[in-house]
C-alpha cells in the first residue's frame, strides 16, 4: 500500500495527542502547573493537526463532512463521530486546567476513556479490511492502542520533569507500555511475513482448477489510482533495515533513557527534562517509521490483477 504522508501524520499525531490527553485526564498532575497547562494545549494541538491532515488524502476534502453520515456501518465514520464527541470533554478539561487551574474528575475520566475509543475506531478502519490480509487481525487495534498509550505516557513523563508534578507512575507505565507496544508490533510483523495469502491470482480469477495463473497483460497500460495507491512495493531487505531502525530509535533508546531516570530517582529540572525530551522525540520518530512500514509492507488483494 502507498504510505501517504498525510495518513502517516494523521495516525501518528492523533494517536500521540489522544494518548497524552488520556494520561492528563487521569488527574495525576498539578492543574496549576505551567507544564500541565502546556500539556493540554499540546494534546489538543496534536489531535487537531492529525485529524486535519487526514482530509488531505481525500479526493474532495470539502466533502469530508459526509463521512459522518455512515456511522452505522463505517469505522471511518465512527472515528469521525467519536473525534467530535471526544473533543467536548477534552476541551472542557483543557479549559478548566489552563484558565481556572483546576481538574474535573468527571470530564477527565470520560475524556480519557473516549480517547481510547477513538483510537480503537481509527485502528478498526484498517483491521476491518479483509482485502488487506496483513491488517485484518486483532493485533492491529492492539498495536494502535498500545502505541497511543505508550506515546502519551512518554510525553507525560517529559511534562513531569518539566514541573507538572512528579509521578514515577508515568515513567514506569511508559517503559512497560513501550515494551508491550513494540512486542505486539513484532508479533504483528512476524504474522505478516509468515502468513500464506488467502487471495491469489487463482482465487481472484476463479481459474484455480486449471493450474497456476500468470499475468499475460496488465489491465491498464498506464498508471491509475489502483496502481498508485495499492501497488506500492518496498524491498524486503530495505524494510528489514527500517524495522531494525524503528526498534532501535522507537523502543531501545526511550526505554533505556526512561529506565535510568526511574532507577536514578531523577528530580524535576532541566537535566532530567532534557533526557525525557530526547526519549519522547526518539519514541515519536520510531512510531513514524513503524507507521510507514505498516502501510508500505501491506498488500492489497486487488494487485492479484496487476501481477503484484
Amino acid at each position: 500500500m502507498h504510505p501517504a504522508p498525510s495518513i502517516i501524520v494523521f495516525t501518528t499525531l492523533s494517536g500521540l495527542g489522544y494518548g497524552l490527553a488520556c494520561a492528563l485526564g487521569l488527574g495525576l498532575f498539578d492543574p496549576a502547573a505551567l507544564a500541565t497547562k502546556a500539556g493540554w494545549v499540546l494534546a489538543l494541538a496534536l489531535v487537531a493537526a492529525g485529524l486535519s491532515s487526514s482530509t488531505l488524502h481525500l479526493g474532495n476534502p470539502q466533502r469530508a463532512w459526509r463521512a459522518f453520515s455512515q456511522w452505522r456501518s463505517s469505522w471511518l465514520s465512527r472515528e469521525g463521530v467519536m473525534a467530535v464527541v471526544t473533543f467536548l470533554p477534552l476541551a472542557a478539561s483543557a479549559w478548566l486546567c489552563v484558565v481556572e487551574s483546576r481538574y474535573s474528575v468527571v470530564a477527565g475520566l470520560i475524556g480519557s476513556a473516549l480517547c481510547l475509543v477513538t483510537v480503537f475506531c481509527t485502528a478498526m478502519i484498517y483491521a476491518s479490511l479483509k482485502s488487506v490480509q496483513a491488517w485484518h487481525t486483532p493485533l492491529t487495534p492492539l498495536c494502535y492502542l498500545l502505541f497511543a498509550l505508550a506515546g502519551g505516557c512518554v510525553a507525560a513523563s517529559f511534562l513531569a520533569f518539566c514541573g507538572a508534578g512528579m509521578s514515577p507512575l508515568f515513567i514506569l507505565a511508559a517503559v512497560i507500555l513501550l515494551a508491550a507496544a513494540w512486542t505486539a508490533r513484532w508479533f504483528w510483523r512476524r504474522r505478516m511475513l509468515d502468513m500464506r495469502p488467502l487471495s491469489t491470482p487463482e482465487s481472484a480469477t476463479g481459474l484455480s482448477a486449471i493450474g497456476r495463473v500468470r499475468l499475460f497483460e496488465r489491465p491498464h497500460m498506464t498508471e491509475n489510482y489502483l496502481t498508485r495507491e495499492m501497488g506500492f512495493k518496498v524491498a524486503r531487505k530495505h524494510a528489514g533495515k527500517l524495522w531494525r531502525l524503528a526498534l532501535l530509535v522507537g523502543a531501545v533508546v526511550p526505554v533505556v533513557l526512561l529506565f535510568f531516570l526511574l532507577i536514578g530517582s531523577a528530580q524535576p529540572g532541566w537535566p532530567a527534562a532534557l533526557v525525557a525530551g530526547v526519549a519522547a522525540l526518539a519514541s515519536l520518530l520510531g512510531i513514524v517509521v513503524e507507521r510507514w512500514l505498516f502501510f508500505a509492507e501491506a498488500r492489497h488483494a486487488v494487485m492479484n490483477y496487476y501481477g503484484g
